[in-house]
């Protein structure tokens, strides 16, 4: 059976080729890209541990972030469901509107300690590179994105914010025409120009370093729940759940992070992923649907395949979800049973969007929604001893020309 070390951060729970649990992980990549992984792995390794650039971290997420965010009780919803207390920490309340914000801070600042002008990056809700062209632009460094031209049309307003902030897209015109095809090519660039040019992954995908990356800079986040929850409660109280979306999976691993060594009997993981459009067999959601192991963007992870082994389509309201993969990371917690994964339709994702920003103050974007709408599933079936915590880890400004196309009207 697999196993989660305690005491050992998960990000380094991987062996000597860079694999979790031996089958997920590792750096499947062209001999070209070798020895910049291999310089960047070396950096960071260095950079993590360094008292200089943990102060320079932490001040940039105090005063240029905005930590910590708000940790609430969403009072009216838990009322009308009349069950689990739901509360929410509402991390769209960073600078930019989004989780993304801590990993694209770290990546400009580690390219400023590599010597680095430019930075690249992927993006699909688009809020991976709004926050990459506003930390570029906060530390002068040039930005180039790539975006699928379907995500460009859909998130519009996270278009507008990139080409604001000075940043360059390149629009990506293959295959779905969405976030796995932009990763893909932002990889291909970042080949032929990676001496000058530092590559920010937007989530907790692509090979180790990656992960690694993505992963610590957004731990941020389950370190300040943590405090709050404790602030609040006066401990940690028996009876939790944190429920988080599941696309790339970079919010969820920076919710759950802080609570590994916790029992999932106290504390339990609940990941939801893209469920796609009811009555249709496309969906974003290969661990609810028993993936099998491919290797997709220089990892091997669950992902979804044909019998041929090449990737399937995918389909879902969320473009941030919108992935056939998963990190290594959460393969890994899915095997070794620390973490529980689900998911939602798109329809439910917006019934959850409704409910809640009709009875609360806060307006989550299609992501959480999906989160939402596990924990509007949960919560009358749970006692009031039961704390459910979901991650609000965007604002749903990217997504009111969707939301207003489905429903016919936004709330804000």
């Amino acid at each position: 059976m697999i196993k989660i070390k305690k005491n050992i951060p998960l990000i380094d729970q991987h062996d000597k080729d860079c694999l979790y649990a031996k089958k997920f992980g590792g750096n499947f990549i062209p001999e070209t890209l070798k020895k910049p992984i291999d310089d960047l792995t070396q950096l960071f390794q260095k950079l993590r541990y360094d008292k200089q650039f943990l102060k320079q971290r932490d001040y940039y997420f105090d005063n240029y972030i905005g930590a910590p965010t708000p940790f609430i009780k969403l009072q009216n919803l838990t009322n009308h469901l009349e069950g689990a207390q739901i509360w929410a920490k509402v991390v769209s309340e960073a600078n930019g509107g989004a989780h993304k914000i801590y990993n694209a801070t770290v990546h400009c600042l580690i390219a400023k300690k590599a010597g680095k002008k430019y930075v690249v990056g992927d993006t699909g809700a688009g809020y991976a590179g709004k926050m990459l062209s506003m930390a570029a632009k906060k530390f002068d460094l040039k930005c180039k994105i790539f975006m699928g031209a379907k995500d460009m049309k859909r998130q519009k307003p996270n278009v507008d914010a990139m080409r604001k902030n000075g940043a360059q897209i390149v629009p990506v015109y293959s295959g779905n025409q969405t976030l796995v095809e932009a990763v893909s090519e932002c990889m291909r660039y970042w080949v032929s120009n990676c001496d000058t040019t530092h590559m920010c992954v937007g989530s907790t995908v692509g090979p180790n370093i990656f992960v690694k990356i993505c992963a610590w800079s957004t731990a941020q986040i389950s370190r300040e729940l943590k405090i709050q929850i404790k602030n609040v409660f006066k401990k940690i109280p028996p009876k939790i759940k944190l429920i988080n979306c599941v696309g790339g999976g970079s919010s969820a691993m920076g919710f759950w992070n802080e609570f590994m060594d916790y029992s999932s009997k106290q504390i339990e993981f609940i990941g939801v992923e893209a469920g796609g459009p009811k009555n249709s067999k496309l969906h974003a959601a290969p661990l609810t649907n028993n993936a099998k192991i491919g290797i997709l963007h220089g990892a091997k992870q669950y992902v979804m395949q044909n019998k041929e082994g090449q990737i399937n389509e995918t389909e879902s309201i969320s473009a941030g979800l919108d992935y056939p993969g998963i990190s290594p990371l959460h393969c890994f917690l899915k095997d070794a049973k620390r973490a529980r994964y689900t998911s939602a339709t798109d329809e439910e994702a917006l019934e959850a969007y409704q409910l809640v920003t009709k009875l609360e103050d806060i307006s989550p974007s299609l992501e959480p929604s999906h989160a939402f709408a596990e924990a509007i599933k949960l919560a009358p079936k749970l006692s009031s001893s039961t704390i459910i915590i979901v991650n609000s880890c965007g604002d749903s400004l990217k997504d009111k020309f969707i939301i207003k196309k489905r429903l016919g009207n936004y709330i804000r």
